[in-house]
Order: structure tokens, then C-alpha cells, then sequence
């Protein structure tokens, strides 16, 4: 694939279908932007109607050009489109720009129409960009394939739009702002190549150093949350997500799904995969040159100098209104700004210099903020005044930042003609400037959010046993199944209870009471005050039809209120069934949380949490996550809720057991992910006290008609942990070592293997010296994502404690075409069969995974490792700089 789509951006000869004389039309747009851009391949206009074209040969069909071309691009109507897949494929063509409108967007018939594309293109081995969009640049090469006005000057940034309309203006205003692209590429409609595919390729790229993308909607969201996390950490990838607007969350019965609307899930997903999302097209651009100039923040801590206390104090509002906060100096600090600042300064930050400070006690005041321990990045505003030069303060601000390059220093120049010189001595310095601080403010903010989630990919859960061991999961497929067989999707509530209880989260145990007598008697046995409460399927919130009485002490008030519940819930929902009232003791309640979980259709399950009880709605205090989680995970998605400053001890109220709140959310993302069949979960309120957490209340929806799956994880869009590949063999010598995948939590045993192993078994495996690992690189071998990458550990049990001897690894690329293999095992254990045993079974992965090859680099000295590629059946040849290269066929 990766070929395929090098041809996309860097083709040899281009073939335009369509190309006419007529100007207005798209045809003509194509070729002559092809020709006047500086693109140095052949090219070939294709139309029966003319023998020449713009001094060019043109040809009648495909098969009468002299050479099949790497590239062709469709400018004919939609309806002709489809049959020229098979003339394509006769013609040795694999790559293919389809312009024409007139498919997804044109009703039933261009749906159709757009089906016809797939499967022929498919059929005649054609790759696709598009339908409906406006074609691809390459700056570089002159290669213009679109019908925009303009192309922006050769750059470091790949821009992916799925409009072609938006990807016009930007590429427009990138020309005009000569701002670099590396590459642009409009997929419109998406036929075949997405988002995922062109991550991969320019993640690859060495050209490409940010990809910006503008996103409609997604039709594949696990693959691209796999190419997304996948060069996060290497190549930021800037997200402009439009239709953020609530009028886009559908209806649905839950709390749930009121407070999960999809553009909400969108965001979490993007967190997710570290990816920075913006809100607009300024954004895009302004977060691309922070990124391309500036290292990232460290935490969310600004220091502001300023010359002028109103933009001071705009810049602080947008940044409080941003969850970012205002650094606190040292008093080391402190001094020295009151040292060199005039005696009226604003003695504290922002930092007011006055408006008559000198361009010295400028650059001394942002010094001083750089080198503050509490300062995270440095936010400089200047305003025109006539008592200070623009020029001079801007150069000052270039020499302060290069010493301490590992903070950022983000400007604001206010102004127009007077500071224009001050602005291009920032822009030639790569000090990113703004014209208002609120936009500095935004940008910077941005990239605490990217610091973050960068964080997040690295961060080292608590320890969680890899299989819960008190999850009874065929009780609750029994739950599910007896549901399904009673003919209701929408299980009772005590049916919720179990199948909650299953997953070893606590419930409040309810007892189903079809008379007043048995409710009289499940009080009296429970022997403190009760909470009784309507119990019918069709009937979620309780209170709303008075459902619910809590607090009853006595068996005449059991026998009181279940008459009223089932005689007003009779008058207020007639068409409603009515299976009886529950009966539950009642519980301590200190904090009323939301647990919920609903079936996102982009994003299949989604855990939300938060605030609940009956006005969850109304506070909208949650914070939204995707299966799987860890521990780091969990406690990440309660620290984004409001209610988490309560949970951990406010004044009065004491903190709650916050780990055990973490180990429910983990074990409730479990249950979803087992069970795709469940649409919603509703717990609510999940009561959290000193005492821990218990689940008062809970009502499930099931999907009508599950689909059945291939796969039992199909509905995820982050592939969970492989348990299949967990399992014990035996060495020659009959110890037993456990073969399992690697996680996250495994850092400490992975830190220990490396400070086991000798310095020449490190210098084989990582081709040189390695002074130490530290929890950066650590964090990258323990989090992988198990869509594109495998890491097996063998592990033993010394002194009741695990104990990693051996890790193999394969990392594939984002198409299953080849996976690049790596082994490490610990030196007391060389000579005993491990490596063999290790290689074995991750050859055995990679084949199921569907790869085509394993490669592998290995220093020509180390025979240890010839020996085992030759035995295993490798193909060795000789390689560059002291190396050799093995590769395996998978067949």
C-alpha cells in the first residue's frame, strides 16, 4: 500500500480522463494546473473529441497511451465513472483520482452509483481518492492534480480535507499566507483511501512533520485511532472536527445517551489517540506554526509580560475561562523583577513593565520568567507606543528564548503598521506571533491539551490482574439470554442488578414484590428502612411518574406506598407494564455518580461519567471514554468531571475511595466490551460514600437486532488486551514459563529485564550503547496498540513474584503487508530454548494477523541470532553499516 500511495503523491506520468478545451469546465482546470505548476513528468489528456490539447497529444481511450500511468485522474460525470474501473485495470492502472460529483451526495441513485465504484475499482485492483473532492498537491513536484485556483509554496505540512470546497480556501490563503505544504490531498467522499491510509503514509514520510487534517465524519474509527496513536508521539496530528453542535447528539432513552452526543465522543476518542483538536481554521494553522517553532509546554502554567494591563488581563480571562492558570513566581523571581522593573510595576503576574519600561527591563522581565521553575511557557504582548521600538523589544525577545529552549515564548504584537517590522523579526527568529493575546492564549492552551495526551499514551497504570478473576461472565450471558428468551430488550431492574453483580461491580440488591404482602415481608426481613420503587420495562426514570418513595420505616408504610406506586403509575402510564415495586434497604448516600454506557455509531461503546441523580442533565458534568480502561485510564476519565473535586475531599465532606471507583469503571468497561448486543446502561445513581461505592439503581437496553460478528471485539474501536494469546508451555528442561502480551502495567518487570541483561546483549539488540531506559522509552515498548503491534513476554514466578526473562516483538505497518521483528532475552536464560520458543510464537501471531513478511536487522557479529534465523527458515542477505537483513514469507 505504501507504494501504491507514493504513486498517488509522486507519480511519473499523470493521465487527466476528461481534459478539454472548454475553460469552464474541470477538465481543463486539471490540465492546465498540471502544466503550469512546474510538474516534470509525462503527461496525458484522455478525450475521444480531440487529437491535441494545450500543444499536448490527446488520446481517445486509455489503452492507447503509449505507457500505462502512474496516476489518472476521472473528470467526467459520475454515471460514466464505474465502467472505466475495468478499462483502468486493462491498462495496468493501480491508482486513481475520481473529481466527479454525482455519488453519496446525489440520493438513491448515486448510492448506488458510489456501491457500483467500490466494487469495480476493487475487482480491477484500482485504488481510489475520492469520489467528490478536488484532487492532490505535491508542492515540491509541481504535481497539481486539482481544479483550485492555487498551490501553496512547498512546506513541512500535509493537509487532508473532506471538503473540497474548504480544502480550496485553505490551500487559497496558504498561498497567499505562504504557508508550506508538503502535500494536500482532498478524499471527499472516501470510496477506499481514508484517513488511516494517508496517516500512514505521511506519518512515514520524511518530508512531513505535522498532518492537519478537516474532518466531516469518519467511516472506519478504529482504523484511524490505530494510524492516529501510532505517530502521535512522533508527528502531531491537528484535528479541525466540524458538526460539534448538540443538534447532532441523537435521542435516546438514557442519561447516558442525552450527555454522550457524538461530537462529544469525537473529542474523547481524538484525547484518546493524541490527537489536538481546534475549533477553527485559524486555530488549525496557528497550532501548525507553534508546533513547527516552539517545544511543548511541560504544564499549564503562563507567565504574561506585558507593556499594556488591558490585553494582560484579556489574555488571563481567556486563559482561566481555558483551564489554564497563571504562574506563581519564586521569590527568587520576585526579586529580581522588582530589581530591574520600574517601582510601579504590577508586582506580580501578568507582569506589567508600564508602558515607558525600556527595551531592557523588557528582555530582563522575560529572562527572569524563563528561568522560573514554576513557569511552563512565556507569553510576551507588546503594544505600539511611541516610548518603546517595536524592533528592538521583538530582537530582545529572540535572544532571551534561544538559552532555555525547552520553555515556549508565544507573542502578541498588537498592532498594525508600527509593529510589522517587530512581527517579521519574530517570524525570521520562529517565535510564533499573534495579533490578539487571546489567540496566543488559545494556541498555547492547545498544546497543554497535546502535552497531556501525550502524557496519557506514556503514563503507567496501577497494577489490575490482566483477567478479573471474579468476573462470572457466563452469568451474565444467562441474564442476557433468559432476557432475550422473556421477549423484552429492555431488562428489569433487578435483571440490570445481576447482571452488573456478575461483573463483580456492588449493587444494591433489589426484591421484586408482585403483592403488598410480599413487599411487607421483604422490608421485615431486611430489617432497617427501605426505598421502594415502580418496576416495568418501559419505564426508565422513575421519578418522572413518581416511581419512587424512599426512607419507609415502617410495614404500614411498605403497604401504603406500594398502593400508591401501583395505582399512580397505572393512571400516569396506562400503556405502561407493570411487574411490581421493588424493595431495597437504604443507603448511605454521599455523592449520586452516573455510570453509564451507550452504543456510539461512529465509535461503537462509550463510557460515560459523571454527576448524577435526576438533574445529570442539567449540570452536564461528565467526561466521556472508550473501552478498554486501565486504572490510569479510569482515574483520568473521573478527573474529568467537576464532581472530582468532591470525590477526593472538600471542606466538610471527607474523600472517598477513589481506587475502588477506578476498579468499578474498569470492570464496567469490561462488560461492554463482552457484550456488543447492549445498547444502553444507565447506573444511576451509583452512590459513592467513605464506605465505598454501591449501584442503586440500573437499567439496560439491549440492541433489537444484534448483528452478529465475525470477531468477538468488532464493536471496539481500540482493540482490548489479546487474551487468546496468553499460554503456558514447557522448556527443555521442564520449567514452565508463562507467554502472554505485554501491558502497560508491566514497566517495572520490562526496567527490570534491561538492568538484568548485559551490556553486549543490549548492544546487539538496540545497535549500540545504551546507557539507561528511561520511562519515556519504556512506556513506548509496554503501550502498544495490539492493532499493528505485538509484544510477547515470557514470564516465570520467582520468590511468588514475576519475573520477565524474554520479550519478542513485531511492529507492523498500518496495511499487514510486512511487520519488522525484535527479541530480547535475559542472559541466564540464553542456551535453554526461549528465543526459539518466543520466535516461534510470534511468527504464529504475525501469520494469523494476516501479515505477509517479518524483517528483521541484526548486526553481522551476532551468530547467536544467525543461527536462529536460519533455523527458523529466514532468508538472510547482506545489509549496510555492519548489519544483515532476514525476512520470512509468511505463506
Amino acid at each position: 500500500m505504501k507504494r501504491i500511495l507514493h504513486k498517488f503523491f509522486y507519480p511519473g506520468s499523470v493521465a487527466v480522463v476528461g481534459a478539454t478545451e472548454k475553460h469552464e469546465k474541470v477538465g481543463h482546470a486539471v490540465l492546465r494546473n498540471l502544466m503550469d505548476s512546474g510538474y516534470k513528468g509525462k503527461i496525458y489528456p484522455v478525450n475521444p473529441k480531440y487529437r491535441k490539447l494545450e500543444g499536448l497529444k490527446c488520446y481517445a481511450r486509455l489503452k492507447d497511451l503509449p505507457m500505462a500511468p502512474d496516476l489518472v485522474v476521472f473528470a467526467l460525470p459520475a454515471a460514466n465513472i464505474p465502467p472505466m474501473m475495468k478499462e483502468c485495470g486493462q491498462a495496468g492502472v493501480e491508482c486513481a483520482v475520481v473529481l466527479s460529483a454525482g455519488f453519496l451526495e446525489a440520493g438513491p441513485a448515486g448510492e448506488k452509483l458510489f456501491e457500483e465504484l467500490k466494487v469495480t475499482a476493487a475487482a480491477n485492483g484500482v485504488r481510489l481518492i475520492g469520489p467528490n473532492c478536488i484532487g492532490i498537491q505535491t508542492p515540491q513536484t509541481g504535481l497539481n492534480v486539482t481544479f483550485a485556483p492555487s498551490m501553496p509554496p512547498a512546506g513541512r505540512v500535509a493537509f487532508i480535507s473532506q471538503s473540497g470546497a474548504m480544502g480550496a480556501a485553505v490551500l487559497d490563503w496558504a498561498a497567499e499566507k505562504r504557508v508550506g505544504l508538503s502535500h494536500f490531498v482532498s478524499i471527499g467522499s472516501m470510496a477506499d483511501i481514508s484517513f488511516d491510509h494517508l496517516i500512514d503514509y505521511f506519518g512515514t514520510d520524511s518530508r512531513t512533520a505535522c498532518i492537519l487534517i478537516y474532518m466531516e465524519n469518519l467511516s472506519d474509527a478504529r482504523r484511524f485511532i490505530s494510524a492516529a496513536r501510532a505517530f502521535a508521539r512522533s508527528k502531531p496530528i491537528v484535528v479541525l472536527k466540524a458538526g460539534a453542535s448538540r443538534e447532532g447528539a441523537r435521542a435516546a432513552l438514557s442519561h447516558t445517551g442525552a450527555l454522550a452526543g457524538n461530537d462529544a465522543v469525537y473529542e474523547a476518542a481524538f484525547r484518546r489517540a493524541g490527537v489536538i483538536r481546534v475549533q477553527t481554521i485559524q486555530q488549525l494553522f496557528d497550532c501548525t506554526q507553534a508546533l513547527a517553532t516552539q517545544p511543548l509546554p511541560a504544564g499549564n502554567r503562563l507567565a504574561i509580560v506585558t507593556n499594556a494591563g488591558g490585553p494582560a488581563i484579556l489574555a488571563t480571562d481567556a486563559l482561566d475561562l481555558r483551564g489554564g492558570a497563571l504562574a506563581k513566581f519564586s521569590a527568587k523571581t520576585m526579586n529580581k523583577l522588582n530589581e530591574v522593573l520600574p517601582a510601579a510595576w504590577s508586582k506580580g503576574n501578568p507582569v506589567d513593565v508600564l508602558g515607558d519600561a525600556s527595551v531592557d527591563q523588557i528582555r530582563a522581565a522575560v529572562r527572569a520568567c524563563l528561568h522560573d521553575k514554576n513557569v511552563d511557557a512565556v507569553l510576551v504582548i507588546f503594544t505600539a507606543q511611541n516610548l518603546t521600538n517595536s524592533e528592538a523589544v521583538a530582537t530582545a525577545v529572540v535572544e532571551e528564548s534561544k538559552p532555555v529552549y525547552t520553555k515556549p515564548v508565544y507573542t502578541s504584537w498588537m498592532g498594525l503598521r508600527s509593529v510589522k517590522s517587530g512581527r517579521a523579526i519574530l517570524e525570521a527568529g520562529k517565535i510564533p506571533w499573534y495579533p490578539f493575546p487571546e489567540r496566543a492564549v488559545v494556541t498555547f492552551m492547545h498544546m497543554v491539551r497535546y502535552r497531556e495526551n501525550l502524557d496519557l499514551l506514556h503514563e503507567t497504570p496501577a497494577d489490575l490482574p490482566i483477567e478479573l478473576a471474579d468476573i462470572n461472565r457466563t452469568g451474565a450471558r444467562v441474564v442476557l439470554e433468559l432476557a432475550r428468551k422473556a421477549g423484552h430488550t429492555q431488562l428489569e431492574e433487578t435483571e440490570s442488578k445481576k447482571l452488573l453483580a456478575s461483573y463483580g461491580i456492588p449493587v444494591n440488591a433489589s426484591y421484586l414484590a408482585k403483592t403488598e404482602d410480599e413487599a411487607a415481608a421483604f422490608a421485615r426481613n431486611l430489617g432497617c428502612a427501605v426505598a421502594l420503587k415502580i418496576e416495568s420495562p418501559e419505564i426508565w426514570h422513575k421519578s418522572e411518574v413518581h416511581g419512587v418513595r424512599l426512607g419507609i420505616e415502617t410495614e404500614f408504610g411498605v403497604r401504603q406506598v406500594y398502593r400508591f406506586l401501583m395505582e399512580n403509575v397505572r393512571k400516569k402510564r396506562p400503556d405502561a407494564t407493570i411487574t411490581g415495586v421493588t424493595v431495597e434497604k437504604m443507603v448511605n448516600t454521599q455523592h449520586e455518580l452516573l455510570i453509564g454506557g451507550i452504543k456510539d455509531p461512529t465509535f461503537g461503546p462509550v463510557i460515560v461519567f459523571g454527576l448524577g441523580g435526576v438533574a445529570t442533565e442539567v449540570w452536564q458534568d461528565r467526561a466521556i471514554g472508550l473501552p478498554p480502561l486501565n486504572m490510569a485510564l479510569a482515574r483520568h476519565l473521573v478527573e474529568g468531571t467537576r464532581i472530582a473535586k468532591l470525590l477526593r475531599g472538600f471542606r466538610h465532606l471527607p474523600a472517598v475511595p477513589l481506587q475502588e471507583l477506578q476498579n468499578v469503571l474498569v470492570r464496567f468497561a469490561y462488560l461492554l466490551m463482552d457484550f456488543p448486543e447492549i445498547r444502553e446502561i444507565d447506573i444511576n445513581p451509583f452512590a459513592m460514600s467513605t464506605d465505598g461505592g454501591i449501584a442503586l439503581d440500573a437499567n439496560v437496553t439491549l440492541e433489537e437486532d444484534p448483528v452478529e460478528q465475525r470477531n468477538a471485539y468488532d464493536h471496539l474501536s481500540i482493540l482490548p488486551y489479546p487474551t487468546q494469546w496468553i499460554k503456558t508451555v514447557e522448556l527443555r528442561d521442564g520449567k514452565k514459563i508463562l507467554l502472554r502480551p505485554i501491558r502497560p502495567e508491566d514497566e517495572a518487570l520490562e526496567a527490570a529485564l534491561v538492568e538484568k541483561t548485559s551490556k553486549e546483549s543490549l548492544y546487539f539488540r538496540f545497535f549500540g550503547f545504551v546507557p539507561g531506559i528511561d520511562h519515556k522509552m519504556l512506556a513506548r515498548f509496554t503501550h502498544i496498540d495490539y492493532d499493528r503491534e505485538m509484544a510477547i513476554v515470557a514470564v516465570i514466578e520467582e520468590n511468588n513474584k514475576p519475573q520477565i526473562i524474554g520479550v519478542v516483538r513485531i511492529v507492523g505497518d498500518g496495511w499487514r503487508e510486512s511487520c519488522e521483528y525484535a527479541i530480547l532475552v535475559a542472559d541466564d536464560w540464553h542456551g535453554k530454548g526461549v528465543g526459539s520458543i518466543l520466535t516461534d510464537y510470534i511468527i504464529e501471531i504475525a501469520r494469523a494477523q494476516g501479515y505477509q513478511k517479518i524483517s528483521a536487522i541484526f548486526l553481522k557479529v551476532n551468530n547467536a541470532m544467525r543461527r536462529l534465523f536460519q533455523h527458523k527458515g529466514f532468508e538472510i542477505s547482506a545489509g549496510e553499516e555492519g548489519a544483515d537483513e532476514a525476512e520470512l514469507v509468511l505463506k
